[in-house]
């Protein structure tokens, strides 16, 4: 079974997925606990961009797509839970700037490295693991040009295949960022079941979102982490990425040198 939606506002999708993620939080806690990879909540974000001028002002040498694999409704529970709490306690906390006190998200690039340890505190013991692909952009000057949705899709895709999607028994759901126009939403909801559909049982339902990230806390989560994935090979600063690189379960650089 195959659902795509442009957004959890569509209000029979959210009843429904609200009814269910109650029901699974009162009555199997502790079954999400224990078989770990019964349900995956993946949520995917990217850094850096797919311009090809990479001699630009401001252009990326790096482009990276980084999927964090949630496992459980417990643990994604556990991750909305410390962006709020990293939100209140540290970006609102009293005595903090005006600038701070009005952001409504956390990112990777307008939050502090005490602001995202603090963070990654409140999940170190939350199952999950990071998977990453990191594009070096220089050596795909003319497939930029010509089209980058399609450089964008096989990127994910060589993200996804690192996935141990196979032994998800309940349901797989995918967010993203919603930052595609219509076409491109349609064509990734298109693309992206092609290449999971065979390694997911067919009783297991793939769900696909594209949320705002302001509403959607995992997924401010996944922009921390890829922010510090892209500033180790784009700037060559690792202190982020450090705190968590133990998470990663596969990282790849593409081309492979």
């Amino acid at each position: 079974m195959i659902v795509t939606a442009r957004s959890r506002q569509d209000r029979c999708g959210k009843a429904f997925l609200t009814y269910k993620e109650v029901f699974f939080e009162i009555c199997f806690v502790s079954v999400v606990y224990i078989s770990n990879h019964s349900m995956h909540y993946l949520y995917l974000d990217e850094s850096g961009d797919l311009g090809h001028d990479v001699a630009a002002v401001g252009a990326s040498r790096y482009f990276v797509i980084t999927i964090l694999d949630v496992q459980g409704y417990a643990a994604k529970r556990a991750f909305e839970k410390a962006a709020a709490r990293t939100l209140r306690n540290k970006l609102h906390a009293k005595g903090a700037s005006a600038a701070r006190k009005q952001s409504v998200e956390l990112k990777g690039t307008a939050t502090t490295l005490a602001d995202k340890q603090y963070f990654y505190r409140q999940v170190v013991g939350v199952p999950f693991n990071l998977y990453t692909v990191i594009l070096e952009k220089s050596r795909f000057i003319d497939q930029l040009q010509r089209n980058k949705d399609r450089v964008y899709n096989f990127i994910t895709h060589l993200v996804l295949k690192e996935l141990p999607i196979e032994a998800a028994a309940r349901q797989v759901i995918l967010t993203l960022d919603r930052s595609k126009d219509k076409r491109e939403i349609r064509e990734f909801n298109q693309f992206l079941p092609k290449q999971l559909e065979t390694r997911i049982p067919p009783e297991v339902p793939l769900r696909i979102y594209h949320d705002r990230s302001h509403e959607n806390k995992p997924l401010q989560a996944v922009d921390l982490f890829a922010w510090g994935i892209y500033r180790k090979y784009e700037h060559g600063d690792e202190k982020w990425y450090q705190v968590f690189k133990e998470r990663i379960a596969s990282e790849e650089v593409y081309p492979d040198k």
